[in-house]
């Protein structure tokens, strides 16, 4: 069964995970956001699809729910004491990956050719997809500062600044990495994973073509909340949607993609909530949304497939 995911950060990365152990091979292909990326003292940096290679590679720290399993951070101590900024930390074996990064990039190769190389080096079944190889870095339009680059906003600013909208810079001169459009295309089955739809999902459908794809796709697409009782599992997507004037609630979510979405995969706690989805005219599968085993994460990616194969029957 050939499967395509939208995914961006942890939540996504988690069902990413559980849809690989139940597809097995590149028959899943995982586009990943890329408005996270930034250059970081001189070093590219693509938290997303890091915490995608690392969490399919198995070499994740669950407990932190982002970077490697073990890390220390004698780089980041160091560099403290010479005056360096120590905002955003790059651990010591987490460096490796953007020494590479930057090597392969230095030598004319794109993000997509770089992803695929690390992931074939981990033994990663899935392909990994970056949602463009050209970046196209999301602004976050703040009360208190303007306009922030996202991890300033995001790490830095750790969230707090009020959200009043989002762009994403250069996005319409850009276009979808290669193999993007024909995934979703090929696709029997599409997921779109439980990630922030202001800063994970829409980065991905905001990309040329990556929207009207969906619209057009024979196969039905999936989408599982992030929101579950009024709250994020982790991050800021319950405030973002408070800041910007919403109730959060996965019709919230759900209303967010309705011009291409068929299914919306509702957490049980939120079963009073599933009359406000159905009425966006999508279908509604009730289920153990929160995944904190490996368990969970392989239940849930069944119940998405099961969801999809249900709306094609």
């Amino acid at each position: 069964m050939r499967i395509a995911a939208l995914s961006g950060g942890v939540g996504g990365a988690k069902l990413a995970l559980g849809l690989d152990r139940v597809i097995g091979s590149e028959d899943l292909t995982l586009i990943a956001n890329t408005g996270d990326d930034f250059t970081h003292h001189g070093l590219p940096v693509s938290p997303d699809i890091d915490t995608l290679v690392y969490t399919l590679a198995r070499l994740n720290d669950e407990a932190r729910g982002w970077g490697l399993e073990g890390e220390t951070w004698g780089f980041m101590e160091a560099l403290g004491r010479l005056g360096g900024e120590t905002w955003f930390n790059l651990g010591d074996r987490d460096l490796a990956m953007h020494v590479l990064r930057a090597e392969a990039l230095a030598r004319g190769e794109t993000l997509s050719e770089a992803t695929d190389r690390v992931r074939q080096r981990l033994g990663i079944a899935a392909r990994i997809l970056p949602m463009s190889d050209r970046p196209i870095p999301t602004i976050v339009k703040t009360v208190e500062h303007g306009d922030m680059p996202f991890q300033r906003y995001f790490v830095e600013r750790q969230a707090a600044p009020t959200v009043t909208g989002f762009r994403f810079e250069g996005a319409e001169a850009a276009a979808p990495a290669p193999g993007v459009l024909a995934a979703i295309a090929a696709a029997e089955a599409i997921v779109v994973c439980p990630s922030n739809p202001f800063i994970s999902i829409d980065p991905v459908l905001a990309t040329p073509g990556v929207r009207q794809a969906l619209r057009d796709a024979a196969a039905p697409v999936v989408a599982v909340s992030p929101i579950v009782a009024g709250e994020a599992i982790k991050g800021p997507t319950a405030k973002m949607f408070r800041e910007l004037g919403f109730t959060p609630s996965p019709a919230a979510v759900a209303d967010r993609y309705r011009d291409f979405l068929d299914v919306m995969i509702v957490d049980e706690r939120d079963a009073a909530t599933a009359d406000d989805v159905a009425a966006l005219g999508l279908k509604v599968e009730l289920a153990q949304t929160v995944m904190r085993s490996l368990d969970d994460k392989i239940a849930l990616a069944r119940t998405a497939l099961a969801a999809a194969e249900a709306r094609t029957g």
